[in-house]
């Protein structure tokens, strides 16, 4: 599974708010937020996050203030959240006028890990929490370090979400052997890689004659390979995953 970086724009380039990360924010709301403000936004006297009108945070930076930084002489806290939550929370809010939370499909974390140790056969590739291989990125801490809108592109289209950095590479020494693997480092005379046998491999590009960086993923889409439920359920488990406390 080879992800992309994680963003903090709630937004994407035409002014909307991913589907996924709607999602996420609702369960993040729903956690973190509706004690207070009410499962319809408008449980604190004076605020009403449906009608999209918010005095205090007329943008989504804003509002990323508040959350985090809290309202002083108010009963609003302020909330420590990774970069996911952040932007499902921000896409929610600004989202709940028109948005059925009603058709959400939520998923179930131990399903999810089942599915990722099972029929996703995700854990053949994926190391986390020190269990697992190296021949794929690690994943102990993506729960915390991606959004919902990248974790889905990357399970359903894992080649247009990939990062270059993780592409994999093919290279031929002079003398003949080949070596594949999955790129970590490069610079104009090296580079650095994790072999097919989770050997940690630096090459010097002088000493090669051939070097081809793969632009396909080898992880497979899970589009026609798990339904609806099934995809909530992996979800769910991979947000769970935020690093070894």
């Amino acid at each position: 599974m080879l992800l992309l970086q994680p963003g903090l724009k709630a937004q994407d380039a035409n002014g909307k708010y991913p589907q996924a990360d709607i999602e996420y924010g609702l369960q993040v709301y729903t956690a973190q937020c509706s004690t207070c403000h009410g499962p319809n936004g408008d449980g604190v006297p004076g605020v009403n996050m449906r009608s999209g009108k918010l005095p205090r945070a007329p943008n989504d930076q804003e509002l990323r203030t508040v959350i985090t930084s809290g309202i002083a002489g108010t009963g609003m806290p302020a909330f420590v959240l990774d970069p996911g939550e952040m932007t499902g929370v921000i896409a929610y809010v600004r989202s709940m006028g028109s948005f059925d939370a009603g058709s959400v499909t939520m998923g179930d974390e131990a399903r999810g890990k089942i599915l990722f140790e099972g029929k996703g056969q995700c854990a053949t590739c994926h190391r986390v929490n020190g269990k697992g291989p190296r021949v794929a990125p690690d994943l102990s801490d993506v729960g915390a370090n991606r959004t919902a809108d990248l974790l889905k592109q990357t399970l359903l289209d894992p080649t247009a979400a990939m990062m270059p950095i993780n592409r994999s590479v093919h290279a031929v020494t002079r003398d003949g052997k080949v070596i594949n693997g999955r790129r970590l480092n490069e610079d104009t005379y090296t580079v650095q890689l994790i072999d097919d046998k989770e050997n940690l491999v630096s090459l010097e590009k002088a000493n090669l004659r051939e070097y081809t960086v793969i632009k396909t993923s080898s992880m497979p889409s899970y589009k026609d390979k798990l339904n609806t439920q099934e995809i909530a359920d992996l979800m769910a488990y991979l947000f769970s995953l935020k690093g070894l406390k």
